[in-house]
């Protein structure tokens, strides 16, 4: 069976690589972003804070894994203000994440941990606080509520974080093992 890498190339993801998962810097300041409002998602959703958990207790989790496998789905846009494209980048990306993270389950006999990309979206309204999640084991806290600035981590796998004029970027993560990753 082909590694992460070459099946998020297959998936469709635009750019993949695997790194030491010891060179991800958590940290409260990127955290603090989303309780800032920026994106509007902060105590809202069973993905972002404070529901996710605290960044202390994120970081122990992800702490037991050795490798990353950052993908990007990297789109071109119809200009700065292209409202259909960005949204359709965001979709392709999530359902190609959406196959990624079930191969990752085969692949790692589900030891395995993934970081999305912004915000869930999976429900139309979110049952937080009311009610358990709908979607538990495909629930995907964003890199941002891991505490991890994306551009770093990006760097950190030897990809761009920034791919020119006219496009836009979605990148998420997955952390496993590295004896998991044939």
């Amino acid at each position: 069976m082909p590694g992460l890498t070459d099946l998020a190339i297959e998936i469709g993801f635009e750019c993949a690589s695997e790194f030491d998962a010891g060179e991800l810097v958590f940290s409260q300041e990127v955290r603090a972003m989303c309780a800032s409002g920026r994106c509007k998602r902060y105590g809202k959703c069973w993905s972002c804070p404070p529901a996710c958990g605290s960044i202390e207790a994120l970081e122990r989790r992800a702490r037991k894994f050795s490798r990353c496998v950052l993908v990007q789905t990297v789109a071109a846009l119809d200009g700065d203000f292209d409202a259909e494209g960005i949204k359709a980048a965001e979709e392709a990306h999530k359902r190609r994440f959406d196959t990624l993270s079930r191969q990752a389950r085969l692949v790692t006999r589900g030891e395995f941990l993934p970081m999305g990309a912004g915000s869930c979206t999976r429900c139309v309204q979110c049952t937080y606080p009311d009610k358990p999640c709908r979607h538990p084991d495909k629930l995907w806290p964003s890199m941002e509520a891991y505490g991890l600035l994306v551009s770093d981590a990006c760097k950190s796998a030897g990809l761009e974080y920034y791919h020119g004029p006219g496009t836009i970027t979605y990148s998420s993560c997955i952390l496993i093992n590295e004896e998991e990753n044939p």
